[in-house]
């Protein structure tokens, strides 16, 4: 078996899709004023980050962010394997529009889990979902509020998203099983 992959965006098209989230965030908000982002670990805090340089470049004010470790949180590890602690933010969310920023939505299970440790840290105003692919396949019900790219994927398939901070380049991969022949 190998593997084919075919770049499905590129670093403009990422570009490009985290200026329209930021424009749709802006919109739906009135300005970024009582809003915090949340980027899941690890890709979604970069692009959380990326996302809070572009709405600070759009409105001239900074948006707080924080990054999101919902390890603890995931039902798919055991409780020896996803320890007890719970996260403390350097930002508070009680009361805020919580934007959670993930790279792939997939199943639905690490949003869920992400919106766990965020009600753990506080009752926020609203959590919204930012994502830059939804592949679908959800399990459970849970829709993005923002996507940079839909892409309707078979379960055999992969999304592989690159980033410069962590991969030395920006791209979003579609990754497909191929049979030797």
């Amino acid at each position: 078996m190998s593997t084919e992959s075919h770049i499905i965006m590129d670093e403009m098209a990422i570009r490009r899709a985290l200026t329209r989230i930021a424009h749709e965030i802006l919109e739906h908000n009135n300005g970024i004023e009582g809003c915090v982002l949340a980027g899941i670990k690890t890709r979604g805090v970069f692009l959380a980050k990326r996302l809070s340089e572009r709405l600070e470049s759009i409105e001239g004010n900074p948006i707080p962010w924080i990054e999101l470790d919902v390890t603890s949180y995931r039902d798919d590890l055991s409780v020896q394997e996803r320890g007890t602690e719970r996260a403390e933010y350097a930002v508070p969310v009680q009361n805020k529009k919580v934007i959670l920023f993930d790279d792939v939505l997939y199943t639905g299970r690490t949003i869920r889990a992400a919106m766990d440790a965020i009600m753990d840290a506080g009752r926020p105003e609203s959590i919204q979902l930012a994502v830059l692919v939804d592949r679908g396949h959800r399990e459970l019900p849970i829709r993005p509020d923002y996507i940079g790219k839909n892409v309707p994927t078979s379960k055999a398939e992969e999304i592989e998203v690159l980033l410069e901070e962590k991969d030395g380049s920006d791209q979003v991969r579609i990754l497909q099983q191929r049979g030797e022949q």
